[in-house]
């Protein structure tokens, strides 16, 4: 059974100032996503899910959707405040979006088999794509709630002009996860990797610290985990109309009550993204780089 990808596409990109998922840095008019759907075309994967908002349909459309079906199987879900679990209405003044957690739920009608999750602006390369579906034939019938997890090294991940969020993880022995937590504000100060925690102190990160870039590997069970939680989030938060449903407070969850194992896979592949409208020039270089070297073609789609 071939993994299915979902991208996660659905926020406009406040810091970038604009749709970033449909900002063309490949020669040909290529966006980020353009790169991930190719290679995970090569590492094997069957069909990719896009989650968006209503909003930005049309721009999926014209842009992803049309020319990529010639390539692959291609459907899409909406995240929007107001897609809730039965018996649950959108708080009101509610109109951030409830996080990447409640993104991939609204996939749980679209996804039977096993899946690989990731953002729309960040570029994993093709190691990583190729690490998790190889994980999945090593283990065609993966145990529910054994799931894997692509890690990169934090210092491999900042921008130079501004503040990243990234899930610290931390790993046993035999490279099973033990926790995944969500640290903000990280950024080098002085040469040094900071983040900023709940009472705004600046506490050190090791740049060799693994980070989770949201790119799981997960098997459909994962789906009935995220309502339940979800359920439990809103019951919590339905007051706080700025608290975000997190994937890595979902899985770190899971680990601590047993209910769930995570394998860290090992990964020496590129990562680069836009988080800022700064970081497009380094992005465009790195791909020419890529490009020159004959790991993607000028023309990535041949149109």
């Amino acid at each position: 059974m071939k993994p299915t990808l979902l991208v996660l596409a659905a926020g406009m990109g406040s810091r970038y100032g604009g749709l970033k998922q449909v900002d063309p840095i490949g020669p040909s008019g290529e966006t980020i996503l353009d790169y991930s759907v190719y290679d995970a075309i090569q590492a094997g994967f069957g069909k990719v899910v896009f989650i968006i908002r209503k909003d930005i349909e049309h721009d999926f459309k014209e842009i992803f959707i049309n020319r990529l079906q010639k390539h692959i199987e291609v459907d899409w879900v909406f995240q929007e405040t107001d897609k809730l679990p039965a018996g649950f209405t959108q708080p009101e003044g509610r109109q951030k979006p409830w996080g990447t957690g409640h993104a991939v739920l609204m996939a749980a009608e679209k996804v039977k088999e096993p899946f690989v999750v990731i953002n729309a602006d960040d570029f994993y390369g093709r190691e990583a794509f190729s690490t998790l579906a190889h994980y999945f034939s090593e283990n065609p019938s993966p145990a529910d709630t054994q799931y894997a997890m692509v890690a990169y090294e934090l210092q491999n991940t900042l921008s130079d002009f501004g503040f990243v969020s990234r899930g610290e993880c931390v790993t046993d022995e035999n490279n099973w996860l033990q926790s995944v937590t969500e640290r903000t504000h990280i950024q080098s100060v002085n040469n040094v990797i900071v983040y900023k925690n709940a009472e705004d102190r600046e506490i050190e990160l090791p740049g060799s610290t693994p980070v989770s870039m949201n790119f799981w590997g997960f098997t459909p069970d994962f789906f009935g985990h995220l309502e339940s939680q979800f359920i439990d989030f809103i019951r919590e938060n339905q007051h706080n109309l700025k608290s975000e449903f997190y994937i890595p407070s979902v899985v770190d969850t899971l680990i601590k009550n047993g209910k769930a194992k995570v394998k860290l896979l090992s990964n020496s592949g590129q990562w680069f993204g836009i988080t800022y409208r700064e970081d497009k020039p380094m992005v465009i270089n790195k791909l020419n780089e890529l490009i020159s070297a004959g790991v993607y073609p000028p023309n990535l789609w041949n149109v």
